[in-house]
């Protein structure tokens, strides 16, 4: 399958995903909102399973925002994004260079990415797309 192909295909899933969201009723406060807690896969990496990977940093998901919005770490250090908001949220890179960064949709718990390449990595959550944030890899 070609990347443009592959690519399309993502978005249209995700398009799929809102549009259900949506139709169930987005808003916390509904009585009748019900929220499914996906638990996060693991992320593959392209390190060998007896290296011990070098966490760098922990973004923080509440209060419908990524904080540090904007972070710099260095090439093979991992960045976690840990959910405690109300309401569900993911990772989705923006652009080509960032399309690893794909996070299931998640409630609570945490979910992470490790950067083996330097550059500018933007993404923001798919369900809230005003929720953006950015990685720079040295």
């Amino acid at each position: 399958m070609s990347m443009v192909r592959h690519r399309a295909a993502r978005v249209a899933a995700g398009f799929t995903v809102v549009a259900a969201l949506l139709a169930a009723g987005c808003s916390g406060d509904s009585d009748n909102a019900t929220t499914t807690t996906r638990k996060p896969r693991p992320v593959s990496t392209t390190t060998t399973p007896s290296v011990e990977v070098d966490a760098a940093l922990t973004v923080e998901v509440s209060d419908m925002k990524y904080s540090p919005a904007q972070a710099t770490v260095k090439v093979g250090q991992t960045v976690t994004w840990k959910f405690s908001d109300k309401a569900p949220h993911n990772v989705q890179g923006i652009g080509d260079k960032a399309m690893g960064i794909n996070s299931p949709i998640i409630d609570k718990g945490e979910w992470s990415y490790t950067f083996t390449q330097p550059g500018t990595y933007r993404y923001l959550c798919s369900l809230h797309p005003e929720m953006r944030g950015q990685i720079t890899v040295e």
